[in-house]
């Protein structure tokens, strides 16, 4: 067991009522999934329903971060809402492919595009703004 932690930084504004963004920088793995797995649970409570969830800063996933996405996925869905993994690097990209993942939690470029997105699941695009 590593000695060295692994710091996990999770930075959340809300575009939308409805809607989270979690930019998440650090390793999302075994030592740092349930700091994550509480700013998600944290969010559930105070009503979202969408979650953009912006790896780009993230250079490993392993098992644990993505039973997490697949977790929030499945509870955002029961409500109804949905999950959008944004801009991945490839490493990590490449572990949802293999596993799947990417084909169940929607992938996007941009933030933009994961809003488009949510809107699309909404039936009409929003006023900017509101």
């Amino acid at each position: 067991m590593s000695m060295v932690p692994n710091p996990l930084s999770v930075e959340v504004t809300v575009p939308r009522e409805d809607t989270v963004l979690l930019t998440v920088q650090g390793y999302l793995d075994a030592d740092t999934a349930k700091e994550f797995q509480h700013h998600l649970a944290n969010q559930f409570h105070h009503g979202r329903r969408h979650f953009l969830l912006d790896l780009s800063a993230v250079p490993f996933m392993d098992s644990s971060g993505m039973n997490i996405v697949l977790r929030v996925y499945q509870e955002a869905r029961d409500l109804p809402g949905s999950v959008h993994i944004v801009s991945p690097l490839p490493a990590v990209r490449r572990v949802l492919d293999l596993t799947g993942v990417s084909i169940t939690v929607p992938l996007s470029e941009s933030v933009e595009e994961a809003l488009e997105r949510v809107d699309s699941l909404s039936g009409a695009p929003r006023e900017p703004g509101s």
